[in-house]
C-alpha cells in the first residue's frame, strides 16, 4: 500500500516537472513565479497606467502587486506633474494611490464648475477684442505691459478685485452658477454670471484649469499644483 501511494506520488511529481517544462518551452509559464515579487514589480512599475491597470486582471497575486501604493504612488505623480490644480477628492485621508489615481482622472473630466473651483483659485481677468476701447486701453492684456489683473470669488457670492486695479468698476459685483439638465444627467446649459453682465462660458483645458469667457471679457484660473490638500469639491460633481 506505501509502495502504491510512493509511486503515485513519484508519476504525480513527474507530470508537474513535465508541464513546467512545457509551459517554461510555450513560454506560459507564469512569470511571477520565477521572479519574484521585487523584480515583477519593477517590471510593473515600467508599463503606462493603463496597462498596469489591465495587469490587475491576470490573476489574484498579480492583483496584489499591481495595485501596490508603491507603484501607483508614481503613476500619480506622472499624472499630476504640471497640472494646474490637484483635485481635493483625491487627497483624501487613507486613500489608495490607485483611487487617488482613478478619482483624478475623473476629476480632470469634468466640465462642470462649482462654487469650491471658483473660491478655490486665482483668476486673472482680461477684457475680449468684442470691448470698448475705452476699456482695453486700461487692460495689461492689450497694452503688453504689466501683470494681469486678478479676480477673487468669494462664498459669500460676492467678487472682489485688488486695490488701486484699474479695470475693476468700483462697484459691488455678485455671481452665480447656472446649470440646467436635458432629462437626469445631460447638461443642456452651465455658465457663470457676473451682476447683469453677458453670461460666461465655462471651459476645461488640458492642464485641468478652468476659463470663463462671453464677449467682452475672460476669466482664466491660477495655476496652485502646490496648494495644500489639493482644490475643488471633495464631492464628484460631474
Amino acid at each position: 500500500m506505501a509502495k502504491r501511494k510512493r509511486e503515485k506520488d513519484e508519476n504525480q511529481s513527474e507530470d508537474r516537472e513535465e508541464e513546467e517544462e512545457e509551459e517554461e518551452k510555450n513560454g506560459q509559464r507564469d512569470p511571477l513565479e520565477w521572479m519574484g515579487t521585487d523584480i515583477m514589480s519593477m517590471v510593473l512599475n515600467n508599463l503606462d497606467a493603463h496597462s498596469l491597470a489591465l495587469s490587475r486582471l491576470v490573476s489574484r497575486r498579480w492583483l496584489a502587486i499591481a495595485s501596490s501604493d508603491r507603484l501607483w504612488a508614481s503613476k500619480c505623480e506622472e499624472l499630476w506633474l504640471q497640472k494646474a490644480h490637484i483635485p481635493r477628492l483625491s487627497q483624501g485621508h487613507g486613500l489608495t494611490k490607485l483611487a487617488a489615481y482613478s478619482l483624478s482622472v475623473m476629476d480632470g473630466k469634468r466640465k462642470r464648475i462649482t462654487k469650491y473651483d471658483l473660491c478655490d483659485h486665482v483668476w486673472e481677468f482680461h477684457f475680449n477684442k468684442a470691448a470698448p476701447d475705452y476699456w482695453r486701453n486700461l487692460d495689461p492684456y492689450w497694452k503688453g505691459c504689466g501683470p494681469l489683473p486678478h479676480r477673487y470669488f468669494h462664498p459669500d457670492g460676492s467678487l472682489t478685485a485688488d486695490p488701486g486695479d484699474k479695470t475693476w468698476g468700483g462697484h459691488e459685483s455678485c455671481y452665480c452658477i447656472v446649470t440646467s439638465y436635458v432629462g437626469e444627467e445631460n447638461i443642456r446649459e452651465h455658465y457663470v454670471r457676473i451682476n447683469r453682465w453677458p453670461r460666461m462660458l465655462v471651459y476645461r483645458k488640458q492642464d485641468w484649469s478652468w476659463k470663463m469667457s462671453n464677449k467682452l471679457y475672460c476669466y482664466s484660473s491660477i495655476p496652485d499644483a502646490h496648494k495644500q490638500g489639493g482644490t475643488g469639491p471633495l464631492f464628484s460633481a460631474f
